[in-house]
């Protein structure tokens, strides 16, 4: 088997995976630095469902010193789904620090088969 075959079903079997892993909101956070303490996934939207709206939400999200979101804003993504990522996103915790940060923040929406 050569190695060229290899990487094409590596491929096809890593988009196979992002494929089924986006069945249902998943975020992923940007900034290492800071540990989320709690993290809450958004609820896929009713109507975004019925018009099988998708896609990918975008947030920068800033962190107060205290861990609690102190402001969100929606960078990318589709209308139908922004308040829902931004609903769940300003219900996260993260771990104190000495200084405000902020991050980017993804949530991937696809409806359920």
């Amino acid at each position: 088997m050569k190695i060229r075959s290899f990487n094409s079903w590596s491929r096809i079997l890593v988009a196979l995976a992002l494929a089924f892993g986006m069945l249902f909101p998943v975020a992923a956070n940007a900034d290492e630095g800071r540990k989320i303490r709690s993290k809450i996934s958004p609820s896929y939207p009713e109507l975004a469902r019925r018009v099988n709206a998708n896609g990918t939400v975008r947030l920068e999200i800033q962190i107060a010193p205290n861990g609690e979101v102190r402001t969100v804003k929606a960078l990318g993504g589709h209308p139908l789904l922004i308040p829902a990522a931004e609903d769940a996103v300003r219900k996260w915790r993260y771990e104190p620090a000495t200084e405000t940060t902020t991050t980017v923040v993804e949530f991937r929406f696809s409806p359920a088969s």
